[in-house]
């Protein structure tokens, strides 16, 4: 059985709590969109999950202004809109679109209320991971799509598109001119976008940057994630410190992704070494995960590793090992719902 001890400990009766001070929850950082969407994620897949989804959707519904945006972050009873970004809500509407298929009547009502008082909004984004997300969250709806849905995903698939198109070069097949975090869910979005709509352009683009990011991040044999200091432009050397879990995951649910819609074997090795990257298939050979805690630590650094256990770690984590460590050791499939 999963551990969730540290889950229970990061979350009060508000939602879950951002950072902690070693494995003790720092209460005076407050609460974000980000790890409030991955957590009622996790609880959705959770067997007696309905207390917590039921939690984090309510904050989220909080955090969700009038007029329809969302806050990322609140703090010491405030709300700090200079830390809003597109990314934090694509994540929040992957999370909603996750809990309108939970068993929960509450938790379905919130969610699908704030799903779609956001949606228009994501038209205007500039955020290719925002995009990402979005696309993702809408092509995991689980209904027919409506007229206006098959627009949304037309546009933002065009997008991203478009993006490579600009910035790919001989020997660089990728988005942009520079490759940092959650890198997975660009090209997983667009297999979504391939398995819900038949969209071979998403398909063939989706190969190709999974392939070229592959390479990158398993060149050494196990998973050596771009470091967040400096991350890996274009002509330049690939930042080999920090490494953070929110990574592993990522590049996990897209391999995973790859594995069902194309069928190619070699992305089910690769997930299984993503997998692997929290139990010391890494750089220093060193865990993430704490047994005595249940919580993920932030970080593999220089030194090794950061002992602070907050809420984007564990929840990654956690997803990961939820859905495929399962499916690798079960050989069943996972719904590919989670992302990072």
């Amino acid at each position: 059985m999963l551990d969730y001890r540290h889950l229970y400990r990061l979350t009060d009766s508000n939602g879950i709590v951002q950072f902690s001070r070693l494995s003790d929850p720092d209460p005076g950082s407050g609460y974000t969109l980000d790890d409030n969407a991955r957590a009622l994620i996790v609880a959705a897949h959770m067997e007696n999950g309905h207390h917590l989804a039921f939690t984090y959707a309510s904050w989220l519904s909080q955090a969700q202004r009038y007029d329809g945006t969302w806050s990322n972050l609140q703090a010491l009873d405030h709300d700090i809109r200079a830390l809003d970004s597109e990314d934090s809500v694509g994540r929040a509407l992957l999370a909603c679109a996750i809990g309108m298929s939970s068993p929960w009547p509450d938790v379905q009502s919130l969610c699908r209320s704030m799903f779609n008082r956001h949606l228009p909004r994501t038209m205007r984004f500039r955020s290719p991971r925002a995009v990402a997300y979005t696309l993702t969250a809408l092509c995991k709806v689980k209904k027919p799509l409506s007229r206006d849905h098959l627009h949304q995903i037309k546009h933002l698939s065009s997008f991203l598109l478009n993006l490579y198109k600009q910035n790919r070069k001989k020997g660089w097949h990728w988005f942009e001119n520079i490759i940092t975090y959650s890198n997975g869910i660009l090209p997983q979005s667009l297999l979504c976008v391939y398995a819900r709509t038949g969209d071979k352009s998403a398909l063939t683009t989706a190969h190709d940057t999974l392939n070229f990011l592959c390479d990158i991040l398993f060149k050494s044999g196990y998973l050596s994630i771009i470091g967040n200091q400096g991350w890996y432009v274009r002509g330049k050397k690939v930042a080999r410190f920090d490494q953070q879990p929110v990574d592993a995951a990522s590049i996990a649910f897209a391999c995973l992704e790859g594995y069902q819609i194309i069928g190619e074997q070699h992305y089910l090795d690769l997930a299984r070494r993503a997998h692997r990257w929290y139990h010391g298939d890494n750089v220093h050979g060193l865990s993430l995960y704490d047994r005595n805690t249940g919580g993920c630590f932030d970080a593999l650094t220089p030194e090794g590793v950061n002992l602070n256990q907050g809420a984007e770690s564990l929840l990654c984590y956690l997803l990961c090992e939820q859905h495929v460590a399962r499916y690798i050791h079960k050989n069943q499939p996972a719904a590919m719902e989670q992302s990072s």
